[in-house]
């Protein structure tokens, strides 16, 4: 970004796992964020987790040395208005992200660029429920989003190229490259990832292989860098199953189906990263 260029100004939707790290990847860019999260209790949380995400990118030697973007944390999506770019960036499900993008598009202007961080669920179906369905675009960033520079953008069938002009300028403030790809169920990288984390849980699932043995091959045998079962704790587990939720639906694709391994782990509470315990064993809050 150049000098003359003005700061974008963010929103983001949602304080679970994605929507601190896409609000950590903006602050330590010097770019502010609006964090709007309704559940109470996440929202009491959220400044602590995206000050503990904040110390991991320094530990981790992520962060530029750049003054630190503001943060402002607020229960409304009346608190977007004034945004370039709102990020969605909710639980994988279509009903809730449509309500949650026509509340923050009734708030904002007409030149806001809508972003949804979905996984999984193609773009052109949620701007079809929207009032101005040109401003709806997908970035799917990655987690942790301040380590991984590269992101999936994706242009839906109606788009408009004040979106998209809009999104670049602020994928460029943060130092990230944007790889444009078709819309469709999954687009390319949960296209593949998650039904290969699917096959890793199942051959789990079937005893032929403890996750450790799964990850170590796919690794030094394959080049996956940390192994499908890891990505999925990463991921959260929960996560994982609402996506392949919705790829199999939308492609038929029995692949997809979640594996009885996922949702066990699902109903046991062992989502991965972030409850402590997945596919491995982790400290509390790491």
């Amino acid at each position: 970004m150049s000098k003359e260029e003005p700061t974008p100004r963010l929103a983001v939707l949602g304080a679970g796992v994605m929507g601190t790290s896409i609000t950590t990847l903006a602050l330590i860019h010097g770019v502010p964020v609006v964090l709007v999260e309704s559940d109470p209790e996440k929202r009491a949380g959220a400044r602590a987790r995206v000050e503990r995400e904040l110390r991991t990118a320094q530990l981790l030697g992520a962060r530029p040395d750049i003054p630190e973007g503001e943060l402002v944390i607020s229960a409304s999506a009346a608190d977007c208005r004034g945004a370039d770019v709102v990020i969605e960036a909710i639980t994988e499900e279509s009903g809730l992200k449509v309500k949650a993008l026509t509340e923050v598009d009734a708030a904002v202007g007409a030149d806001t660029a809508l972003v949804t961080n979905t996984s999984s669920i193609p773009v052109d179906e949620l701007a079809e429920a929207l009032p101005r369905p040109g401003n709806l675009l997908g970035v799917h960033f990655m987690n942790p989003s301040y380590l991984i520079r590269t992101v999936e953008v994706i242009r839906g069938s109606r788009t408009g190229e004040r979106a998209l002009a809009s999104v670049e300028r602020l994928l460029t403030a943060l130092g990230r490259r944007g790889v444009r790809v078709g819309d469709g169920p999954g687009f390319v990288t949960s296209r593949v990832l998650h039904r290969m984390i699917n096959d890793a849980a199942r051959v789990v699932q079937e005893g032929r292989a403890t996750a450790e043995d799964v990850d170590t091959l796919m690794q030094e045998c394959l080049g996956h860098r940390t192994g499908p079962l890891r990505t999925a704790d990463l991921i959260g587990i929960d996560n994982l199953v609402d996506s392949l939720k919705v790829l199999h639906e939308r492609t038929g694709d029995e692949g997809c189906r979640p594996c009885e391994l996922l949702l066990r782990k699902v109903a046991d509470g062992e989502l991965g990263r972030k409850s402590g315990r997945g596919f491995y064993t982790y400290a509390v809050g790491l």
